[in-house]
């Protein structure tokens, strides 16, 4: 299945014995899916049909799924009002005939208002089975097209997270090479500190607390852990993208254990270089969860 986004916006029309409509679905992010609907006249007996299909279709996202229907012209009809009528043509005629205005036109006599007025002829019909299969195989048109129009978007932001992937990647090895990582580093980098506490470069240490203390600093300071998980959570992340499907939540998760251990590697660190490293590494896991959110 491919990745797929949870915005979208989808329009089908048609015409049925209840006159033309027209559905639109609009789709935002959401932790879960959720449904608004607004629905023309008496159609909200189409409600329990149209969830059951939305959430056959989408797992994720905010979907506002509105129905309107023009109603058949059959339906209201135009009458004049008789009397308001008589009242303006009585006193048009002394107007005209007084010379302060000129004989009215018909759609201007119209116009007015009050002088016609729209009836509705009586209540909507009831929804037939042909009209509500009608307006079911439209909605149903309406899902496959904001279903497309979520999976172009998804591939879009499915090649953004494999990039930052691969900067992840690039980044996780960098911090593994990095020479403060060295014990000959961590070693020089202790002597050094002693040496200045003691106020001389020259002054004699004890070699084996010197070793032992140099082993005990170092083993704090190791993030090997670090770069063997955010190297299992990059392969991890890989996997789903390839994969597809309702991914969101899982990658979610992740984006979390990324920043957890871009976290503990900048505070262990023991180097400038170090942690350059785990700050850029922080940068890109959040333009990573950033894309994240949009992904069903």
């Amino acid at each position: 299945m491919p990745v797929a986004s949870m915005t979208g916006f989808a329009r089908s029309e048609g015409i049925a014995g209840i006159g033309a409509f027209a559905w639109e679905i609009r789709s935002v992010n959401g932790k879960g899916l959720e449904l608004r609907l607004r629905l023309a006249g008496s159609l909200d007996v189409l409600e329990p049909e149209i969830r059951r299909l939305a959430a056959q279709r989408f797992s994720r996202g905010n979907l506002q799924i509105s129905l309107s229907v023009a109603s058949n012209a059959e339906r209201s009809r135009f009458t004049v009002n008789e009397a308001v009528l008589a009242e303006i043509l009585a006193l048009s005629d002394r107007l005209v005939a007084a010379g302060h205005a000129v004989t009215p036109t018909a759609d201007g006599i119209l116009s007015i208002r009050g002088v016609v007025e729209a009836q509705e002829t009586g209540a909507a019909p009831e929804l037939s089975a042909e009209d509500r299969a009608g307006l079911l195989a439209a909605f149903g048109a309406a899902l496959d097209q904001l279903a497309a129009v979520r999976e172009e978007e998804g591939r879009a932001i499915a090649d953004v997270l494999r990039a930052r992937l691969r900067s992840l990647d690039e980044l996780v090895a960098a911090a593994e090479s990095d020479p403060s990582r060295m014990p000959e580093a961590i070693r020089a980098r202790l002597g050094e500190q002693i040496a200045l506490l003691l106020g001389s470069t020259s002054a004699s240490l004890d070699e084996g607390k010197f070793l032992a203390e140099a082993a005990l600093i170092a083993t704090r300071a190791d993030v090997g852990e670090e770069i063997d998980r955010l190297r299992a959570h990059v392969e991890a992340a890989g996997k789903l993208l390839e994969a597809g499907g309702p991914i969101g939540r899982r990658l979610d998760f992740l984006s979390q254990e990324f920043n957890r251990e871009s976290n503990t590697l900048c505070a262990k660190s023991n180097a400038t270089s170090l942690t350059a490293i785990g700050l850029e590494l922080k940068i890109v896991v959040d333009q990573f969860r950033e894309q994240v959110q949009n992904i069903e």
